[in-house]
């Protein structure tokens, strides 16, 4: 009874999408930390509550014809629970109103305008192309992109646009684009194994991610590079501590590991909690090693 209590827990957080919501609120969190300045609980709040919105809207807009027959446990458990997962898109959504009208400056509302439109555009079919309609996501190779991009502007860009306006930084371009491109770096790296997972499904709707053109085995080592990359990038950045660098790199190897052991055979839990749960995982190693360095 307590295992199958656990496992309910589990699916609610992992397939109602509050458990990526809370890895947004700690992509922001990093950034916060690596500039050493206190995070904005507004901005952090309109980045848990827009993750939410956008991801269970993603959701309901991909219903297949019979999700219950579905192969996939998150498509069965979240069309099984379809009034909840409304419920809950419709609350992140109506909460997302005040925080943006009152809390945002205008420079930060024309980011996440265009940011929530490259979201929605992803999956909504508004182009046409030989004669059929399709999202952004049908692009070759603009996937893997569209997905790190949106992440790296809202987790790390919002937050810098802010404390620019409200003076508490002022932080060069140079140093900006060396935090947008690292963690571009690592949601693509964590992204890909998503990618080998629906292999057989994405090359079924012509999909043209980086696994359909690259193949399982190149996406793999593609992955690491874009790991090694994201170090390399850290290293650069000035306001780096040596806690981040170590913390970092232990993220990135535990990252790179569960990577190589991912397939196709793994299970959903497998991806949505352990590969996902890197980006939380990565601010936790972050406080430690700070919170270690102080006592040793």
């Amino acid at each position: 009874m307590l295992k199958k209590g656990l496992l309910a827990i589990l699916d609610f957080l992992l397939f109602s999408n509050l458990f990526i919501g809370i890895c947004a609120v700690a992509q922001g969190l990093v950034t916060y930390h690596l500039l050493q300045v206190p995070a904005d609980a507004y901005i952090l709040a309109f980045l848990f509550f827009a993750t939410i919105g956008l991801y269970n809207f993603s959701m309901l807009l991909a219903k297949p014809v019979n999700p219950e027959k579905s192969p996939f446990i998150r498509v069965r458990w979240i069309f099984s629970h379809h009034r909840m997962i409304i419920s809950i898109t419709l609350i992140s959504l109506l909460c997302l109103i005040p925080l943006g009208l009152w809390y945002l400056s205008i420079e930060s509302k024309l980011l996440m305008a265009f940011t929530g439109l490259l979201a929605v555009g992803y999956n909504v079919p508004f182009l046409t192309l030989n004669q059929q309609k399709i999202g952004l996501r049908n692009i070759p190779g603009i996937k893997l992109f569209l997905i790190s991009l949106v992440w790296s502007v809202s987790c790390v860009l919002l937050p810098i646009v802010e404390l620019e306006r409200s003076h508490q930084i002022n932080i060069s371009s140079a140093d900006t684009l060396l935090l947008v491109a690292k963690r571009f770096l690592f949601i693509a790296a964590i992204t890909v194994p998503f990618d080998i997972r629906d292999l057989f499904q994405d090359k079924l709707y012509a999909l043209k991610t980086i696994p359909v053109m690259l193949g399982e085995k190149k996406a793999f080592i593609f992955c690491q590079f874009l790991l090694i990359g994201y170090l390399a990038l850290l290293l650069l950045f000035r306001q780096a501590t040596y806690a981040d660098v170590i913390a970092t790199t232990l993220t990135l190897g535990l990252t790179g590991w569960l990577i190589f052991k991912s397939n196709i055979k793994k299970n959903e839990y497998y991806y949505f909690f352990y590969l996902d749960g890197t980006m939380l995982l990565q601010y936790l190693m972050l406080i430690l090693f700070g919170w270690l360095a102080v006592f040793i």
